[in-house]
């Protein structure tokens, strides 16, 4: 392995740093997790984040996030946890810009239909697709076969940037990696301890969660698409989206405590007509919530750990239980108002046709109907599920609009 700056952080082991092919710095000076975060920054995935779909469709007006937007807010609040916890905030960046790489065109509804189309053949989950990104699909590095190993990132950052630390085989509904990527998964896992996430990773999947339960709301008060006034009257249809889709063992009276707490804070809103004074007012709401979720986090951590680094295996994320159920009571506002309204279910019916079409086409028109370098993983697949993944791969790759077009330019209108 090639000498380190001296400015690499000491709480990471040069184990920690390792890349799965051995790929010194070209230019001195750099850590190599800065060297991870140039990597994913200048990736063709999170490029393509831009215009695919957060919560709200991203053509639909000006305002609302998209994946990218997102991401970068994601990566925002986890540099910053980590710096305070003692963690590095370039590898903390990274696995937050990394996090959503893997999701397909159309949100989850475009990862549950790839899901029932790909059940057969190791199923598909958006975790387990970023991991497979970040050590495969990405054109960056090539072994001695010529074989893509991705954006050979370092072992911590993979590692952080693994929310599922598991397989399909483990639980085939929420998993980090596919059977087939197992050799560099197991690499990145070596030293960890069975299915533990490490504290970078806890990070990530919090700094994710306090991102868009604040910034979905956001996007919902200025759509129109949330109502505050009726919060409160709609109080039963949150907590049962709550229990259903984000925090299965709350209860009511929890609901209905957190709801208050949130009311209760002076930067919450009474009323919200989309003025100039009410657009800032919520610009202070989205920053006093996000520092709430982040502090409570971070003091709770330190109480438990004391000073010092906490990397890596050394320690957990705390966030005290009230905190959770302030932040799921948020996401059940978006879950409710936006992704469950009526007014979406057709918008969705067409999309995972879109998906299943499209999945069709291109196997039935392959190798003609794929890019480059789908088409060189095709060319070395050896059965028919293999192909089939590859299909997979390519129509998971694309953006919301590309995938419409491409539909388009197979099946028709």
């Amino acid at each position: 392995m090639a000498l380190h700056p001296a400015n690499e952080h000491l709480g990471y082991s040069a184990l920690d740093r390792e890349r799965f092919l051995d790929e010194p710095a070209k230019r001195k000076g750099r850590t190599e997790f800065a060297r991870d975060r140039a990597r994913i920054i200048h990736s063709f995935a999170l490029r393509r984040l831009a215009a695919k779909t957060q919560v709200a469709v991203p053509w639909a007006s000006d305002f609302p996030r998209t994946r990218l937007s997102h991401s970068l807010e994601c990566a925002q609040v986890g540099r910053e946890i980590g710096a305070a916890l003692g963690a590095d905030p370039d590898l903390l960046e990274s696995a937050c810009l990394a996090h959503d790489l893997g999701h397909p065109p159309f949100g989850h509804n475009g990862e549950q239909a790839l899901a029932k189309i790909a059940k057969d053949i190791g199923g598909f989950e958006g975790n387990a697709q970023s991991f497979r990104l970040l050590t495969r699909i990405e054109a960056k590095t090539l072994d001695q076969e010529g074989l893509s190993v991705g954006l050979n990132l370092t072992r911590a950052t993979l590692d952080a940037a693994t929310k599922y630390p598991w397989s399909s085989r483990e639980n085939p509904d929420k998993f980090g990696v596919y059977q087939d990527d197992l050799e560099i998964f197991n690499w990145v896992r070596q030293e960890s301890l069975e299915s533990r996430t490490c504290m970078e990773a806890q990070i990530m999947d919090w700094s994710d969660d306090v991102a868009y339960s604040v910034h979905d709301l956001e996007d919902g008060l200025v759509t129109g698409q949330i109502d505050i006034s009726k919060l409160n009257d709609d109080l039963e249809q949150l907590y049962q989206t709550a229990i259903r889709e984000y925090l299965p063992d709350l209860s009511e009276q929890e609901a209905t405590s957190a709801l208050n707490s949130l009311h209760k804070l002076s930067c919450w809103p009474k009323e919200f007509d989309r003025s100039h004074r009410h657009l800032a007012q919520l610009k202070d709401l989205t920053s006093q919530l996000i520092g709430r979720f982040a502090l409570y986090a971070e003091r709770a951590t330190r109480e438990r750990y004391g000073e010092g680094d906490l990397t890596r295996y050394q320690a957990n994320l705390i966030v005290p239980r009230e905190v959770r159920i302030e932040v799921a009571i948020l996401k059940s506002m978006a879950g409710y108002y936006i992704i469950g309204a009526e007014i979406s279910k057709e918008r969705y019916a067409r999309q995972e046709e879109v998906i299943i079409e499209l999945v069709e086409a291109v196997s039935r028109l392959a190798p003609a109907s794929l890019e480059s370098f789908f088409l060189q993983q095709w060319q070395v697949a050896d059965s028919d599920a293999a192909k089939m993944r590859v299909v997979i791969d390519q129509v998971a790759s694309l953006t919301d609009m590309g995938a419409y077009a491409l539909h388009e330019k197979l099946i028709g209108a």
